[in-house]
């Protein structure tokens, strides 16, 4: 089904600009008007980790935890990859593999600049995770080839400003987001992609400075003890 109309209708966003619908409003203006195929994946999009599902896959699967070396939070985490990346969606599934693959490239890097068992910090189970896991001496991980923007989450693990690293890997999200939908019209991938987009505005119209500082301090006393941090 195209979005003529509920497209055509949204405001158009920029990175600098704060949208005027909230949140709310906006998810409840695109629930009203996508079809039932397509609220199923606008759902996926938006699950989390504290969902209850989730929970509910521990307990129903002791066993992957008993083989598992993250903590509770990350093993989470995984699993919420790993079953946003099973969409039959294309731009799902590569939404959801570009930010494991980012997430764990950026660990990967921070590991290997203070020491930290980058074992325990990687999550997920697809290819790049895996090589990851074996290559942390060479500057690309031997991901050349793999990941298109290897280059630019590499240069963001080596911001030093925490805040600044934040604001730039969102960038890099946002233009992964124009990329993918660049031939999609008025389509569920540009609805997708809108609502993403105006979550990145609305989280850092909200994050301060001294948020910045707090979760700086937080990963830090984190990676410290061996935790991984989100």
């Amino acid at each position: 089904m195209l979005y003529n109309y509920l497209i055509a209708g949204l405001e158009d966003l920029h990175l600098q600009q704060k949208p005027h619908l909230s949140m709310e409003e906006l998810t409840s203006e695109l629930e009203a008007q996508l079809t039932p195929a397509d609220q199923q994946l606008f759902n996926l999009l938006r699950l989390t980790k504290d969902d209850e599902m989730f929970a509910r896959m521990v307990e129903e699967n002791p066993d992957l935890k008993e083989e598992s070396v993250l903590s509770d939070d990350d093993f989470l985490t995984s699993l919420l990859y790993e079953y946003g990346v099973k969409s039959k969606n294309k731009f799902l599934h590569e939404w959801f593999e570009f930010n494991l693959n980012l997430n764990n490239v950026l660990v990967a890097t921070i590991c290997r600049k203070h020491g930290f068992d980058v074992q325990k910090a990687i999550i997920g189970q697809n290819e790049v995770a895996q090589i990851l896991r074996k290559n942390n001496a060479s500057r690309d991980f031997g991901l050349a080839g793999v990941i298109l923007e290897l280059d630019e989450m590499i240069k963001l693990a080596e911001i030093p400003n925490l805040l600044e690293r934040e604001k730039y890997t969102d960038a890099l999200r946002w233009q992964w987001l124009e990329d993918h939908t660049v031939f999609h019209n008025f389509e569920i991938e540009n609805v997708l992609a809108y609502y993403l987009q105006a979550q990145m505005l609305h989280r850092w119209d909200v994050l301060t400075v001294e948020d910045g500082e707090q979760v700086f301090r937080k990963l830090l006393d984190e990676l410290k003890s061996g935790i991984k941090f989100e």
